[in-house]
């Protein structure tokens, strides 16, 4: 009974993990063996792995990356495709996050730009950061809503906060003056204290006339220039691959 009052009140404390060891160390007799600091260390160990399952999760969750599984263990990096394994994991390994650079990854449709882009914010959440994903097309009509509904502020807050902001797809489509204003906003916000991941089919020196203003894209690049890591992935798109491997295994497997 004074186990089942105690099982309850941790959890009434939030301290699950705590809780579900304690109910695995009562189910195991060889437990007894242990020092009394031995079996507190195993449940003190329990409840941090917990805690830290929780916020990756939440980190994950709150990110919304286009691919969410991407990881940089997974990296393609055979010849031809323009990634050096070792490069990305350096920089990953690395302290870019807290310095605040930006990743500038260019490359035709389909050969694994988002992907990379995304298997990187979701390495930095496993290492506790914060991370948004955004597609810069669809960030128009958004930002339009929050100017119209008055949130626009409060999330101009929250990107300035998050540790890594992922940019998909920059330079796809023409935007206009407001959106120009905004973007630069956003990356003044950031500039030399957050990191910023974009990604982009268009080729860096283009960048410029894409934004359209000369101020305003002098005042972007500038600042997504200062401190930078570039990647020009290359070779057959990714999607083409797999199409023509699903028509192998389709031919294959008998009927």
């Amino acid at each position: 009974m004074m186990m089942h009052t105690t099982l309850t009140q941790l959890r009434s404390l939030k301290l699950d993990g705590l809780a579900t060891g304690l109910e695995e160390q009562l189910a195991q007799p060889g437990m007894a063996a242990l020092s009394f600091e031995e079996r507190v260390a195993l449940l003190v160990d329990r409840e941090v792995h917990a805690r830290n399952d929780r916020k990756l999760a939440r980190l994950l969750k709150n990110a919304r990356l286009k691919y969410g599984q991407a990881a940089i263990e997974d990296i393609d990096s055979r010849a031809g495709r323009g990634i050096d394994r070792r490069e990305v994991m350096s920089l990953a390994l690395g302290d870019w996050v807290n310095a605040g650079h930006s990743i500038l990854i260019t490359g035709p449709t389909g050969a694994g730009k988002s992907w990379l882009a995304c298997a990187l914010a979701q390495y930095v959440c496993r290492r506790g950061y914060s991370a948004i994903y955004q597609r810069v097309p669809r960030m128009q009509e958004e930002l339009r809503i929050r100017h119209g509904s008055g949130t626009f502020g409060k999330w101009l807050l929250q990107l300035a906060k998050t540790d890594v902001l992922v940019l998909d797809d920059w330079g796809m489509g023409a935007i206009d003056s407001m959106t120009r204003s905004d973007l630069l906003e956003i990356i003044d916000d950031r500039a030399a204290n957050k990191a910023t991941i974009i990604t982009s089919q268009l080729p860096v020196e283009h960048w410029h006339a894409w934004i359209g203003d000369a101020t305003i894209a002098d005042a972007i690049l500038d600042r997504i220039m200062q401190r930078n890591h570039r990647f020009t992935l290359t070779g057959e798109s990714l999607r083409t691959e797999q199409s023509k491997t699903s028509k192998k295994e389709e031919k294959t497997t008998p009927s």
